[in-house]
């Protein structure tokens, strides 16, 4: 049983090591940390209104960069290397330093501020006009921050496995102690009562990847300090590639009475002559139900972040209306309320990772189901 649950453990961080690279297709890097000055000509004279909407946004999205803080007009973060090929100047790789915070072009490249374009890579002709865009595969803030959450699962699952194949005989303990019941939980009371014991061993590495992978991308957003805060599952593109794969796995697990029950199902006739109206609604089933698993991960995650930085901006919003000593009396309350999210981000972040993996081992399971 330990050594079932051993290779399991492995399996699983294996496997999200694969995922992640595989869905990404981007070599590993190095991240370097400097200080960047802002032009002279860019520092206004007088200090900038702050924009509440603005700095939310920057807090959720994505970036070219990992921006730790900014203190007297000095921004210090972490530049990330940029990835670009265009049919005009072939690869083109260097660090994200060099757009000065999109202030700047490189090599006929800079990051768009407006427009359709906007917050993305376009490529300029020698006059300065945007003429397209690059084919752009880039390390960005949320593929460092999957980087990181991979390295740290790899090294916890070593650590298990290694602890547990010490301590054969003897009762677990450390890391190992924590991890396990949720092993066995996502064994017992996820993958045996959906799928049976015949099919669950076959799809259990992978939902116990599936369930600490997004279980530890969830919890480190939620640590405002580098190298952690990355709004990974807040991502539509990342939880998309995950739902993506439940969705393959789906497809090619079905068996004949699966795709029977959906082109056709036994149900009256008048529902599937002249109108295939059950049919119909039965294929859009099987597009929507990975639609829904993408959105819920990530309208939950995005939505965990936003209220926090909306509970940190009003700070600043008071201090703009009253002054020093309105925006000082307001920071408590922003802060207690800022912490309580928090909290209960961690809470969602273990319902979510559950969600998500049972919703996959239901899909399993009906795909694999035998006729009765």
């Amino acid at each position: 049983m330990v050594n079932l649950k051993l290779k399991l453990s492995e399996k699983a961080n294996y496997l999200a090591f694969l995922i992640v690279f595989v869905s990404l297709g981007l070599a590993s890097q190095s991240i370097l940390a400097e200080e960047v000055h802002e032009p002279a000509e860019q520092i206004a004279p007088h200090q900038e209104q702050f924009e509440a909407g603005k700095f939310v946004i920057e807090h959720v999205s994505d970036a070219f960069e990992w921006h730790i803080l900014t203190y007297k007009q000095h921004h210090i973060s972490i530049p990330l290397p940029i990835i670009l090929y265009s049919n005009n100047s072939g690869l083109n790789i260097f660090w994200s330093s060099k757009f000065e915070h999109g202030h700047a072009s490189y090599h006929n490249f800079r990051i768009e501020e407006e427009g359709e374009h906007a917050g993305k890579i376009v490529e300029l002709n020698e006059a300065g006009a945007v003429v397209g865009l690059p084919i752009d595969l880039s390390i960005t803030k949320t593929v460092a921050g999957i980087f990181i959450s991979v390295f740290i699962l790899i090294f916890i699952f070593l650590k298990v496995a290694k602890s547990a194949t010490s301590s054969t005989g003897r009762a677990p303990t450390g890391i190992q102690n924590l991890l396990e019941p949720i092993i066995l939980f996502i064994r017992d009371e996820v993958a045996l009562p959906t799928l049976g014991k015949d099919k669950s061993e076959r799809f259990l590495p992978y939902l116990l990847t599936l369930f600490f992978f997004i279980l530890i991308e969830n919890l480190v957003g939620l640590i405002p300090i580098f190298p952690f805060g990355a709004n990974v599952t807040g991502n539509i593109g990342v939880t998309m590639v995950l739902a993506l794969f439940t969705f393959v796995i789906t497809t090619f697990s079905g068996n004949k009475h699966y795709w029977k029950e959906i082109y056709n199902p036994d149900v009256p006739w008048w529902l599937k002559y002249p109108l295939p109206l059950m049919p119909i609604v039965e294929l859009t089933g099987v597009f929507t139900k990975p639609f829904v698993l993408m959105v819920r991960l990530f309208a939950n995650m995005m939505a965990g972040h936003m209220i926090v930085t909306v509970f940190v901006s009003l700070i600043f919003i008071f201090g703009q209306i009253g002054g020093p000593a309105l925006g000082g009396a307001v920071s408590p309350v922003s802060i207690a309320f800022s912490v309580f999210i928090l909290l209960l981000d961690v809470l969602v972040s273990f319902i979510q990772a559950y969600v998500f993996t049972l919703l996959s081992a239901l899909y399993f399971g009906m795909a694999t189901s035998d006729h009765h």
